[in-house]
């Protein structure tokens, strides 16, 4: 006796593929739109990266009150990035400063690079 009403193992079976199939389509398409989402930032990265003005070669800090000039520091300086009150200068403007009696950083020692020795 088969009951009509309730459907057979195979059409179960099927039934089952067509979940299945279903629920893997959606996972992929929230897979794809997360990797796409992470290609548009990465490449908003390396844009910004592009786009970044190139590091100052010197740089100046200025003292607490901001008009006087404690420290001369190469641009790439550690100190000079925890500072906060630097300002870029050029290489002449460097060396004038050190030639000023204004000492050099004693980390990246700029006045050895500059030729400036006391």
């Amino acid at each position: 006796m088969n009951d009509r009403s309730s459907p057979s193992r195979l059409e179960l079976l099927h039934f089952a593929r067509r979940v299945v199939v279903q629920q893997a389509t959606t996972a992929l398409a929230q897979l794809d739109r997360w990797i796409a989402e992470e290609e548009r930032r990465e490449e908003e990265r390396r844009r910004g990266e592009e786009m970044r003005p190139p590091p100052p070669e010197w740089l100046v800090q200025y003292g607490l009150n901001r008009r006087n000039v404690d420290v001369v520091h190469k641009g790439d300086c550690w100190v000079a990035a925890k500072s906060g009150r630097c300002r870029p200068v050029s290489r002449d403007q460097a060396r004038d400063a050190l030639r000023h009696q204004v000492p050099g950083c004693t980390h990246c020692r700029p006045d050895t690079e500059l030729g400036v020795l006391d």
